[in-house]
């Protein structure tokens, strides 16, 4: 308890991370937080960054980037908003991906 009474618990601040690692807990919850922080990051790299390669250099790619998501994951433990800040960039480059496209269509 801290000097307002409330538990550390109430103080976090962080809903995804809340979500996963309070609320489901445990192994469980850190899994689930790892592939949603995984599948996040897959989707802001296809979104912004990717570049059509070869299907094997795509896999690797793929790879270390899942294995870049531990650090991401401890992070995100560590109380840095990595998931909620990885929504928002999917959200921001899929409108800007949307709009190039409906830009494209138009000329």
């Amino acid at each position: 308890m801290n000097e307002n009474g409330n538990a550390l618990e109430d103080q976090f601040y962080l809903p995804v991370e809340k979500f996963f690692l309070m609320d489901i807990g445990g192994t469980e919850g850190f899994w689930l937080l790892f592939i949603t922080v995984a599948l996040l990051a897959m989707l802001t790299y296809k979104l912004g960054f990717a570049k059509k390669l070869p299907l094997l250099k795509s896999i690797v790619v793929y790879v270390l980037l899942v294995f870049g998501c531990f650090m991401l994951v401890i992070f995100a433990i560590g109380g840095l908003p990595i998931a909620e800040v990885l929504i928002i960039t999917s959200i921001v480059l899929g409108i800007y991906r949307y709009r190039l496209h409906r830009e494209r269509d138009a000329k």
